[in-house]
């Protein structure tokens, strides 16, 4: 489950450093788990990208989330201590080590009544979700993305953000394809495949930030009943 590009930053080390040793850290329960991650080399977002992503959250107040990947439940418990007691995230995981070690972390963070923890393929499960979703985040099988992409727009709602993560591959899916390890060519060509199809979509409001090995942020603008 080691993931090597988390070793192959897309900034400048020193501006790496400092995000992520100059930013605070997480308090309590989070931090703890947070630790845990990264003193193991399990594949959570880094640092920087939890900052933002707790940022983005705390500016937004989404009631209802979305995640596809769940790991040990970082990101889920990030987000999730935004929800206020009406909100509700769920979250999707194949791997059981993973969504075990998870359901463990909820409620060490009291957040088991907020989340839900849907145990199988999101490719499976995301046609049978229902519902507008404020946020959806998604940080799972890397070659997936684009196969996910029409499910998740299906179930982001109006003005709603999807947050793709680790869209960069260090920077290698700007590389030739014959210069790409053939272990991992179909994630680079998919990965080119979802830029390819988002970028020019004038319905979907895009940036890319250059956090972690890189995260994408779409907002739905597709307009229902007239309004957006």
């Amino acid at each position: 489950m080691l993931n090597e590009m988390m070793h192959r930053p897309i900034v400048m080390d020193k501006v790496l450093d400092f995000m992520r040793h100059n930013q605070s850290s997480f308090a309590g329960a989070l931090g703890e788990i947070e630790a845990y991650a990264n003193e193991r080399e399990i594949p959570v977002i880094p640092h920087e990208s939890a900052k933002f992503i707790d940022f983005l959250c705390a500016s937004l107040q989404p009631q209802t989330i979305l995640e596809i990947g769940t790991a040990i439940g970082f990101s889920a418990s990030l987000m999730a201590q935004h929800l206020d007691g009406g909100g509700h995230l769920t979250t999707i995981d194949r791997y059981p080590k993973m969504f075990e070690r998870a359901k463990e972390n909820f409620v060490k963070m009291n957040l088991q009544d907020q989340i839900t923890l849907l145990e199988g393929d999101a490719q499976d499960i995301l046609p049978t979700l229902s519902g507008d979703y404020d946020l959806i985040f998604m940080d799972s099988a890397k070659a997936k993305y684009v196969d996910f992409l029409p499910e998740c727009l299906r179930l982001l709602k109006p003005g709603g953000i999807l947050l793709i993560d680790d869209v960069f591959q260090g920077g290698t899916v700007f590389d030739d394809e014959s210069q790409i390890p053939k272990r991992v060519r179909k994630i680079h060509r998919k990965l080119n495949e979802l830029f390819e199809t988002v970028l020019p979509d004038s319905s979907l409001r895009t940036c890319l930030l250059p956090l972690g090995d890189g995260l994408m942020m779409i907002r739905n603008e597709r307009k229902l009943d007239g309004k957006i």
